[in-house]
């Protein structure tokens, strides 16, 4: 059993070298799951076979030492060397293979329900939503706002809120769903959504935005025209520069579901179908999201992203966030 548990943690060493390292593409939920799995077994072999042998094994050795000492006292031998206190402690201890993996199995079993079913972090790795976060934000996400999810499947078995517009969400990336993606949602279903000249569009009504100068964005080390912008109920700031054009292309694009939408010179216009939603970044002239790749189906959504719990080069960031 010592030399699996070996072979176990080796195996998962090299597994989180290879995707540390960019060799493939991880998926730590599953890990968590399998982690959860494997460590449950050894705990329930702990609890009804192994501790259960450790004890008995103790218990003969007292009956053993009892039944030496009835034998000397017999011959008259009352004073006794030796003291079996030790050996039991030793026979009753867990070996290192059973501390390192039924030991470990609530600490494992409470992280991986914890993040299925409750908050899960999120880093923030690119800038694509400044200035509302920034890169190096660490993040959490409400994973039940949505629904409740079953872990690495993600298939929804309880439905809850609907994301709205505003929101902003983590999801897979359609594209390429081992990765997560975080943007805001501007379009529901049933939407229409243009984005042209720079200015976003829901519906037939121009999104409200105002001016709040310029935002100094230290990845790129230069000024870019901040404003405020109002999605439903949420304000929010963006960065967009009006003199700077976007270029989609012509015609119909070619992602999944986008027969409903067409690309002009000055933008592009979109209607959301049914059970997907239409997402932008709040850096607007550098995200790539719904105007490149499509919709994200609710089948992708991970959960509501609403609070910074620490960012190690800016402490001040920590706290909830629009």
């Amino acid at each position: 059993m010592s030399a699996l548990t070996a072979v176990l943690y080796a195996v998962l060493v090299v597994y989180l070298g290879g995707w540390f390292l960019g060799f493939w593409v991880g998926n730590f939920a599953l890990v968590l799951f399998i982690l959860s799995a494997v460590t449950g077994l050894f705990w329930l072999a702990e609890r009804f076979h192994f501790r259960p042998a450790r004890v008995r094994a103790a218990a003969a050795l007292e009956a053993q030492r009892a039944q030496r000492r009835a034998e000397l006292n017999r011959l008259g031998i009352s004073q006794v060397d030796g003291d079996v206190a030790q050996a039991r402690a030793a026979v009753l201890a867990q070996p290192w293979w059973l501390d390192w993996t039924a030991g470990l199995f609530p600490v494992i079993a409470a992280v991986f329900l914890l993040r299925s079913f409750a908050f899960e972090p999120f880093k923030i790795p690119s800038g694509s939503m400044v200035p509302t976060l920034l890169v190096g934000d660490l993040i959490l996400v409400n994973k039940y706002h949505y629904g409740i999810r079953l872990p690495v499947l993600n298939t929804k078995v309880i439905a809850n809120n609907d994301p709205a517009r505003g929101d902003v969400v983590v999801f897979r990336y359609p594209p390429d769903p081992r990765l997560d993606y975080i943007k805001r949602v501007v379009g529901v279903p049933g939407d229409e959504v243009a984005y042209l000249n720079q200015r976003l569009t829901v519906n037939g009504q121009p999104v409200p935005v105002q001016s709040l100068g310029e935002f100094y964005d230290e990845d790129s080390l230069r000024y870019a025209p901040q404003f405020s912008e109002k999605l439903g109920e949420i304000e929010h700031r963006i960065l967009v520069d009006p003199r700077r054009a976007s270029y989609f292309g012509n015609g119909t694009p070619s992602f999944p579901q986008g027969q409903g939408c067409r690309y002009v010179t000055e933008g592009m216009v979109c209607k959301v179908p049914e059970g997907h939603y239409f997402v932008m970044g709040d850096n607007r002239d550098n995200s790539q999201d719904s105007r490149y790749w499509g919709f994200v189906p609710d089948a992708n959504l991970v959960g509501r992203a609403f609070f910074i719990w620490m960012n190690f080069g800016a402490p001040g960031r920590i706290g909830a966030f629009n």
